[in-house]
């Protein structure tokens, strides 16, 4: 559990991490034998020749695909430097690569993020942005979530003046499934601060987003 959570009301998500915290969590042989029983469910045979060692690879996939609940995001933003020469304008990470799962079917959604915040006289590393960006996209999701967390956790830890954030998306479950939309992305925002207020400096970010 990230610090993040004394800061602000609990999450659906974040619920549920504190109850599996007070239970026990399913060993990797259990979780192979869900995996069988899928299989089966599915209509194969687990036994067969091509399928004996896919419980494995699963949970091992399952592994690094949501790596994020066992990331800090609080401890990814807690070094900052001051030495910065005065700066206080934006700074921006574009493209930021998204590969997330919609927590509703398991579904991978993927994409990009566009992180921006104002500084208040002391900067990240910039790799620890995009490193915040993977800790929740590593989790089960929704887009609208995790742009949100995103933007909670900037403006919580680096007393930001403002933050602003942009995920383009497209989901699985909606192209692969369902109405099979193809070609349909899914675009989330949130502004904070000067982000709100100036929409000047709004429309920068919008105008550095779409630029190519």
């Amino acid at each position: 559990m990230d610090a993040l959570t004394s800061a602000r009301t609990l999450t659906g998500q974040e619920d549920a991490a504190l109850d599996l915290e007070t239970a026990q969590r399913p060993t990797r042989d259990e979780a192979m034998a869900a995996v069988r029983t899928l299989l089966a469910w599915a209509g194969d045979n687990p036994d067969r020749e091509g399928l004996l060692d896919t419980p494995q690879r699963v949970v091992d996939a399952y592994g690094e695909w949501f790596a994020g609940y066992e990331g800090d995001p609080a401890k990814e933003l807690s070094r900052t430097f001051e030495d910065v020469q005065g700066y206080d304008d934006m700074v921006m990470l574009r493209g930021i690569d998204v590969q997330s799962h919609c927590e509703h079917h398991m579904a991978p959604f993927l994409g990009k993020a566009w992180v921006a915040y104002m500084p208040t006289g002391k900067v990240v590393g910039l790799s620890k942005l995009a490193r915040l960006v993977e800790i929740y996209a590593k989790r089960l999701q929704t887009q609208e979530t995790m742009t949100m967390q995103v933007a909670d956790a900037i403006e919580d830890h680096l007393s930001a003046a403002g933050v602003a954030v942009l995920i383009d998306a497209e989901h699985q479950c909606m192209s692969t499934r369902g109405v099979h939309h193809h070609d349909v992305s899914t675009i989330t925002t949130q502004f904070r601060g000067v982000f709100r207020t100036d929409k000047v400096l709004q429309q920068r970010f919008m105008d550095l987003v779409t630029r190519k």
